[in-house]
Order: C-alpha cells, then sequence, then structure tokens
C-alpha cells in the first residue's frame, strides 16, 4: 500500500494532524511506531476489560476514559511517527497497523458484551457493521488507492471521544428514557451506530462502484459469430485433408 493517498476530512482531523506532528517530534528516539501500535492495541484490550469489570464496580468505567486516550495516543501516533523520522514501511504498517485495530475493535465489543450496559446481540451486531465498513474501506484502497479515514466529518478520535462521554454518562444513569419506553444507553447509543455505519457501506459501495464502473467500462462483443469463423476455418482444414489409406 505504499502508493495510497490518506483521505481524513473529519472535524477534528486538522488540529489533530499539527498536534500528532508536533508531538512526534518530541518522542523519545528510543520509542518507535511498534511501541506505539502495541500500546495501542493494549489500551483497546484495557477498555473492553474496564467495561466489562464495571459489572461489579461502575468506578471501572472511568478506565474506559483514560485507556480510549492511550489508545488515541498509540494508535493515532504510530504512523505520523515513521512519517516524521522518514523510516515509513508503508505495506508493513498497514498491515500491522489495521490488523491490530480489528483486534482491538473485538475486544472493545466483547468486553460491552460482557458488560451490563450493552446487550450482547446488540453488541456483536455492531461489531459485524464495523467489520463490513472496515473491509470495504481495504478493499476500496486496493482498487482506488484512496484509503479514507472519515465519513460525514466522524472519523476515530470522534468516535473515541462519543465513547468516552458515553462511560462518563452510564457513571450517572445507564438508561435513557423516550417517552414510555425505557432503554439502556449504549444499546440505544449501538442501534444509532449500526445504523450511521450501514449508511456509511452502503454509499461508499455506490460511490465507488460508480467510480470504478467510469474508469473501466463495460466491452461488448460477439462471441457466437468468433465461434462460427473457427468453426468454419476448422472444417476447411478438415476438408482439405488428404483421406486415410
Amino acid at each position: 500500500m505504499s502508493d495510497h493517498v490518506r483521505e481524513h476530512l473529519s472535524v477534528l482531523a486538522s488540529a489533530e494532524k499539527r498536534l500528532l506532528i508536533w508531538m512526534a517530534h518530541r518522542m523519545p528516539s528510543a520509542i518507535h511506531s511498534d511501541h506505539l501500535t502495541s500500546l495501542a492495541l493494549a489500551a483497546m484490550a484495557l477498555a473492553g476489560g474496564a467495561f466489562a469489570a464495571a459489572r461489579w464496580d461502575r468506578r471501572a468505567l472511568w478506565l474506559v476514559v483514560v485507556a480510549l486516550a492511550i489508545n488515541w495516543f498509540g494508535d493515532s501516533l504510530d504512523g505520523t511517527l515513521a512519517r516524521v523520522r522518514r523510516v515509513e514501511r508503508p505495506r508493513y504498517g498497514f498491515y500491522v497497523d489495521h490488523v491490530l485495530d480489528i483486534a482491538g475493535a473485538t475486544l472493545l465489543f466483547g468486553g460491552l458484551a460482557c458488560s451490563p450496559f450493552m446487550s450482547p446481540v446488540i453488541a456483536l451486531a455492531l461489531l459485524v457493521a464495523y467489520l463490513l465498513v472496515f473491509g470495504e474501506v481495504f478493499l476500496a484502497t486496493a482498487v482506488r488507492s484512496v484509503f479514507r479515514m472519515s465519513f460525514a466529518g466522524v472519523g476515530p478520535t470522534e468516535l473515541r471521544i462519543l465513547l468516552a462521554a458515553g462511560a462518563v454518562a452510564l457513571l450517572r444513569d445507564p438508561y435513557v428514557t423516550l417517552g414510555p419506553i425505557s432503554l439502556r444507553l449504549f444499546d440505544l447509543g449501538g442501534l444509532i451506530a449500526i445504523a450511521g455505519l450501514g449508511v456509511a457501506f452502503i454509499t461508499a459501495i455506490v460511490r465507488n462502484t460508480r467510480a470504478l464502473a467510469a474508469a473501466e467500462p463495460r466491452r461488448y462483443h460477439r462471441p457466437l459469430t468468433v465461434t462460427r469463423k473457427f468453426a468454419t476455418v476448422r472444417c476447411q482444414t478438415a476438408d482439405t485433408q488428404p483421406a486415410a489409406p
């Protein structure tokens, strides 16, 4: 993936990029990108574990907020650090970073499924929707060389902020009332997230399919005509062969 373009148009992207470059220039030389990527995975595992542990002590939700901040630090800074130091390994970095992102998301949603704040069915559906969008992004990167990191102004950083805010809200009341209906806050949030990911998935499919169809228009041919000519040549060749003695 050495020639792909990163398209990051989230609300915080510009300010975040400046901050990450500032931090990368001040990072100790002993720290490299693999350290940060591993830190990001460990932090996501910690967030999932903290959600699960909140079943017994809701104060563990504060640990979720800390873990998400650490995950942002490691996951957002690893690539920037490599680019600032001019030591990029594009294919290695792309693969390792994003395969660990998938593992981290699985750990996070697994922790939510084990918590009292989200139905396991909704947590699993949210993970499936997330992986569908991730899969489409990877395919689009391979065929169009554009790696989209946001949708409708929302990227990974904005999602972490929303999740952290939700974790803090759980400390007050894990339920939300909609008229006569009372739902778990994270069940409602999970359903909204699933719908949003579904819209992003379908929109990306339509956009990329149209772009690829325009770049590679359909070609028409007449296979039957070619086959008849081929058969005629074969017949003419057979007629000219001498008869067997």
